[in-house]
């Protein structure tokens, strides 16, 4: 019969804080960016003149359940 080897186990590093804290910060702001274009821009608080954005996301707000009309 043949022997089964067994593999070494692998041992996980951790990552450091500051490594990830970057790209926490980045996606945060990215969240909160994506927030404002599906929930708010439209009408007095428009950053982009037009209904362009508004018209990009307009399904999302419905899923959403973000009142547009």
């Amino acid at each position: 019969m043949s022997k089964a080897l067994s593999a070494p186990a692998a041992s996980l590093a951790p990552i450091p804080v500051r490594d990830i804290l970057p790209w926490l910060v980045f996606g945060g702001l990215f969240c909160l960016l994506a927030i404002y274009f599906v929930g708010a821009e439209q009408g007095a608080t428009a950053l982009l003149p037009g209904h362009f954005m508004h018209e990009l996301v307009h399904d999302g707000r419905h899923l959403l359940a973000f009142p547009c009309h």
